[in-house]
Order: structure tokens, then C-alpha cells, then sequence
């Protein structure tokens, strides 16, 4: 379906043309008809299906079929966990907006507070912000939120592990007088993100494209056993000096654990950026400019700094650690295979791994091949997971009833 087809401003199309986008993905021809109608939208869709231009292109519509005399407070109001995705979702919707005379703000932390008050002060007609900086403002009186007329929240599911739930609500009871609101996920599987919505959203269009365990057709995946740290480590320099890996995000669990990799690749003759949930704002948008250039094909990130990274040409995502939860490892894969195209997500895995791999496994529905590096063989079997409680449970009693059985 090509964008044409829909009821859209042709400065909008325009736009579109001159960036390279011409057909519309599943998401957006499933929300963009019914959200350009005014109806609220919930919908899940995993990271790089084109989510963005589903909530940017009505909103921006919206502002052009009812024009304001006046300048003021924004109008539509875009949330976003982080300030990485905060910074993407603005540069596209300035794209969109080159000949329409709207003007566009960005509130995030981890810059100064004088220039975005004096910002502020002038008013806009659409402000993407982060939640935690942004109710500061509020607090202050230094924003309004009284002249929203559409809520959008980006990444609710990342909002809500950031604990940013309280805040959103907050912000959302000061938008009294908006018209509609959107909300989009990259999963809707905790029932946390169904009962946000439920408070947020009035009569929601429901849009599910795929489940993030579908990830798995457009994502090669495999395992790397490591005896310990140092096996893992050669592992990790044996495969981003491979010719496969073009652009790599590493990913490790700490910031600590980050720092020291840092060191060692570069001990080790390989180059790298890194971003962490701490840094300065200027700092991580340096470290992303540098491998989004090109200057360096390894970004090291811990979970928090990577959310809502959405670079061209990621050819690899390496666990260097295995994160936490399942959930968190699809949206780590999530950053390569983006907009239809093939990536590779690699995880090298440690004795201690095997619990979370098995959840893993079972939470995409897939058994993770394990693949050898001929030059760097494990020297140990794989690890067995331990048996779930339940499990044992169960065994004990099959063996008591066995017991009390023989007895008889």
C-alpha cells in the first residue's frame, strides 16, 4: 500500500518521497487510517516495523487540517523512555514537518534547563520529551499541558521497566483536554503495559502485527559456549574481527563489566564506542555519531543506553552478557534485521547462563543452535539448567507415592 493511498497532506508526501519511503508497513496501513479518524490507538509491533511515522503522520495531519491563530503550548505531546529515541522520533518528525510551518521542541535530561525554559517560554506546536524531565517542568509551571490534544506514548513497555508509569499518568491527568491518544510497544505480553493502556486509552483500535518470538525469521540466532571470562573474551575478539561482523552492538550487563571491556578490546587491537545509562547526554550522542559514521563498527551498551538506538546496517547484536529477562533479549536483537532486512544475534554463554538461556528458548519458542569456532572448542559439556521447583516437587511426589506403593 502506498502512502498516497492515504488521506494525507501532500507537503506530508512530499516529505516522504524525498526520504525514500513510498509503501507503508503492516503497522502503519493497519493504525494510519483509523488514527487519522481520531480514534485512540494500542499497538504491538517489534522495534523497526515503522512505528513512528503510524503515530507522526495523523498527529502532523491533525495540526494541518486545524491550524491555531496563535502560538502556545504544544498541541501533541510525544513521550519516550529514552533520550536516544527521543532525539530520533524529533529529527523525523522535523523531516516531515521541512514545509509545514509547525515548529517542533525536544525536553530531555542530561542538558541545561535554561535553554529548554526559555524554549518553553515560546511555545510549540508539537514537543517530544522524556518523562522525568518533563514533569519537572510541569512542577515548576514552566510547562503546560492544558493545550494537548494528542498523547502519544513510544516504548510503553520500556516505560513502564524504567519505572516511568507514575509519571506518564501524571502528565496525562494535566492533558485534560486531549482529543486522542496512541500508544505503542514493542510487546503487550505483561499484563502491565494492557492495564497502562486501559487507564490511558478510551475505545482503542487494537493492532497487533506479530509477536516479538516472529523476530526469530528475520534474526539468525546462535549460542557460543565459554569455559570462563578469558574463553569468552577470545571468543568475543575472534568474532568481531571476522569479516561478517560489519557493525556490531555489544552488549554487557553492567557498567562496570562495561568499562573493563572497553579496556580490554582496546588492549586488544579493536576499537570501540560505548554508551551506559549514566553518561552525559553530548557523550552518548558523540559515542553514537562515531559508529553511526562509521569510525568505529563496535557500540558497547548496557540495556538502559541502548533502548530506542535505531541505526542503519546493524549486521550484529553480541551478548557478551545474557541479560536479565527473555523480554529484554528480544529487544536486544531488536537493534539488528530492522525494516525487513537479515541480522545475526549471538550469545555467548557461561555455566551460570544456562537458567536464563532455557527461559530464553522457551520464551521464543526455539531452540538456540550452539555453534563452535574450531580454534576455540569448549573444553567443557554444556551445563544443564536446573529443574524448576514445580518440577522437583512433582518428582518427590511421584517417588513418595512409588514408595508408599512398594510398601504395599
Amino acid at each position: 500500500m502506498l502512502f498516497e493511498e492515504f488521506d494525507l497532506d501532500h507537503d506530508l508526501l512530499d516529505a516522504l518521497k524525498y526520504m525514500g519511503h513510498e509503501s507503508a508497513t503492516t503497522v502503519q496501513q493497519q493504525t494510519i487510517p483509523a488514527a487519522l479518524e481520531q480514534r485512540d490507538i494500542l499497538a504491538m509491533a517489534p522495534t523497526g516495523t515503522g512505528k513512528t511515522a503510524s503515530f507522526l503522520l495523523p498527529a502532523l495531519q491533525h495540526l494541518i487540517d486545524f491550524p491555531r491563530r496563535f502560538p502556545g503550548p504544544a498541541r501533541v505531546l510525544i513521550l519516550s523512555p529514552t533520550r536516544e529515541l527521543a532525539s530520533q522520533i524529533h529529527r523525523y518528525a522535523t523531516h516531515l514537518a521541512t514545509e509545514l510551518d509547525l515548529s517542533i521542541g525536544i525536553i530531555t535530561g542530561g542538558v541545561p534547563y535554561g535553554p529548554q525554559e526559555e524554549m518553553l517560554e515560546v511555545g510549540h506546536d508539537v514537543l517530544v520529551a522524556t518523562p522525568g524531565r518533563l514533569l519537572e517542568y510541569l512542577d515548576k509551571g514552566k510547562f503546560s499541558a492544558e493545550a494537548v490534544e494528542v498523547l502519544i506514548i513510544d516504548e510503553a513497555d520500556r516505560m513502564l521497566d524504567m519505572g516511568f508509569s507514575s509519571v506518564v499518568k501524571s502528565i496525562a491527568t494535566e492533558a485534560q483536554g486531549r482529543k486522542q491518544n496512541m500508544l505503542f510497544s514493542a510487546t503487550l505480553e505483561t499484563g502491565g503495559v494492557k492495564r497502562f493502556a486501559e487507564e490511558l486509552l478510551i475505545n482503542p483500535l487494537n493492532v497487533t502485527i506479530e509477536s516479538p518470538r516472529s523476530e526469530k525469521a528475520k534474526v539468525h540466532q546462535w549460542v557460543h559456549l565459554a569455559d570462563n571470562k578469558k574463553h569468552k573474551f577470545d571468543l568475543l575478539c575472534h568474532l568481531l574481527n571476522s569479516e561478517e561482523v560489519e557493525r556490531a552492538i555489544v552488549f554487557v550487563k553492567t557498567r562496570e563489566g562495561l568499562a573493563s571491556l572497553e579496556g580490554h578490546l582496546q588492549q586488544a587491537g579493536i576499537s570501540s564506542a560505548f554508551m551506559r545509562g549514566d553518561m552525559e547526554q553530548k557523550k552518548r550522542f558523540q559515542a553514537l555519531g562515531r559508529f553511526t559514521k562509521g569510525e568505529v563498527n563496535v557500540l558497547l551498551c548496557t540495556d538502559v543506553a541502548a533502548r530506542g538506538i535505531d541505526v542503519e546496517g546493524i549486521t550484529h547484536v553480541i551478548n557478551y552478557d545474557m541479560p536479565r529477562t527473555s523480554d529484554i533479549y528480544v529487544h536486544r536483537i531488536g537493534r539488528t534485521a530492522r525494516a525487513g532486512a537479515k541480522g545475526t544475534a549471538i550469545s555467548l554463554v557461561e555455566a551460570h547462563d544456562v537458567r536464563i538461556l532455557a527461559k530464553i528458548e522457551r520464551y521464543i519458542e526455539q531452540k538456540l543452535k550452539r555453534r563452535v569456532i574450531e580454534t576455540l572448542r569448549p573444553k567443557n559439556k554444556e551445563a544443564k539448567a536446573p529443574a524448576k521447583k514445580k518440577n522437583k516437587e512433582k518428582i518427590k511426589a511421584k517417588a513418595k507415592a512409588k514408595k508408599k506403593k512398594s510398601k504395599k
